[in-house]
């Protein structure tokens, strides 16, 4: 007997209009008013489809990872799942109630305070005042926050109030959990909370949606996965097959050090960065760093116009979207006065205690307080780490035995003075 499916999904397409945002204020208003005529004329083919005859079917209990690069579309496909938005054209239908943890503070009120928050957010997720009241104590330790919890939000970090939103949502008595990045923000502890509690539900036949960079944690926690690409299904199926198809259309892109040509990149452009080059100890360029090896990491740059205080970064990951590292000047307070022009920006490694495998860099380049994004390239460098012989042993040391290694030296001297003991403690025989 076939299960009937509990989201299903038949061409399904939202197109948005760029630039054209219905005005909420007087102002608003009478701007819209002014610019009127210059506006109708120029925003009429200014549409964009943020997703295109998407189709899906997903059964009670299945939990489906949702993958793909910014912009593809599938923050898109969940806001209209949990009917914060609509679509422009194609059905929808879901069965069962909808728990969602879309965006950090989603129906959150500044000037209230936590606990207040809990019973706003939770009246927005269907849950009754006395529903509230019985979770309220379960609510505020899964969060985290207790000691903040008569605090107004709007003092919150936005770990601490996503931390908030998804304890809210993790307690309603769902049939469905919609979770779009709760992995980005929060300690270890907390994520692996967050897991636990998918965990659970799935072992308890409710149907999660789960979306994530973290493609490992997507490959863990799900066994089906669906690769949205420019708004369209580009790939559904089991979830190592399609993480695998997805990752290497990333790195097979472009060379490892060329960024001109990469589409999968955001920000306002006044900083881009060019091509990225991996320098040995001599300064040669080099397409392949050994394990253990010190290299200099060079970011060519292009600013188009003077930018002061700006901040440059990367984040580095394995070949299944685990984060290794993430650094940049702002970790480590270094203020670069103005970038005007092309120019290079390095990072000096003196050991690069990565075990032999393939890892893929993502940049950034923001202003001081990170708000203003320059320049985002998601996963737009490679970097192939091959084996040495680490530890001067003559034995290479391989993926098998991890992602890092750590700078060590083994030290026998306590074995050899227990045996000395044993041995000067030992009946004499004559």
């Amino acid at each position: 007997m076939l299960m009937s499916a509990i989201i299903s999904v038949e061409k399904l397409s939202k197109q948005y209009r760029i630039g054209h945002i219905r005005p909420t204020t007087l102002p608003e208003t009478l701007t819209n008013l002014v610019t009127l005529a210059f506006l109708r004329n120029k925003s009429r083919d200014e549409t964009i489809w943020a997703l295109r005859d998407i189709s899906l079917s997903i059964e009670p209990g299945e939990t489906v990872g949702i993958i793909g690069r910014n912009g593809a579309g599938k923050s898109t496909l969940l806001k209209i799942l949990s009917k914060i938005t609509y679509p422009t054209s194609g059905t929808l239908k879901v069965v069962g109630r909808v728990a969602a943890m879309l965006e950090v503070g989603t129906g959150f009120h500044q000037e209230l305070t936590g606990r207040e928050n809990i019973y706003l957010n939770g009246s927005i997720l269907g849950m009754t005042k006395k529903e509230v009241n019985r979770k309220l104590d379960a609510i505020i330790e899964f969060s985290g926050v207790e000691k903040f919890i008569d605090t107004p939000i709007k003092r919150y970090s936005s770990g601490m109030r996503l931390r908030l939103g998804f304890a809210v949502a993790a307690h309603l008595e769902a049939e469905i959990l919609i979770v779009d990045e709760v992995l980005a923000v929060g300690d270890a502890a907390f994520q692996r909370k967050c897991l636990n509690t998918m965990e659970n539900l799935r072992e308890r036949a409710r149907t999660v949606l789960f979306v994530s960079h973290n493609l490992a944690a997507v490959e863990n926690l799900c066994r089906r996965c669906v690769w949205i690409d420019a708004g369209q299904v580009r790939m559904d199926g089991e979830s190592r097959r399609v993480i695998e198809a997805y990752m290497q259309s990333m790195v097979g892109q472009t060379d490892a050090s060329d960024l001109d040509s990469v589409e999968n990149r955001r920000g306002n452009g006044k900083i881009r960065f060019r091509a990225v080059e991996f320098l040995s100890a001599e300064g040669d360029a080099q397409k392949v760093v050994r394990a253990g090896d010190p290299v200099v990491m060079r970011f060519h740059y292009l600013a188009s116009e003077p930018v002061y205080h700006p901040s440059l970064g990367f984040r580095m990951y394995t070949d299944m979207g685990t984060l290794i590292t993430e650094t940049s000047t702002w970790h480590h307070s270094i203020d670069i006065p103005v970038l005007e022009g092309e120019g290079h920006i390095d990072l000096e490694i003196e050991c690069l205690n990565l075990l032999p495998a393939k890892y893929t860099l993502s940049l950034w380049a923001t202003d001081d307080s990170g708000m203003v994004v320059y320049d985002n390239v998601e996963h737009g460098i490679k970097l192939e780490v091959e084996t040495a012989n680490i530890y001067g042993s003559g034995k290479d040391i391989d993926s098998r035995s991890g992602i890092v290694f750590f700078p060590q030296k083994w030290n026998l001297a306590g074995t050899l003075e227990r045996r000395v003991g044993l041995e000067n403690s030992a009946p004499h025989q004559r």
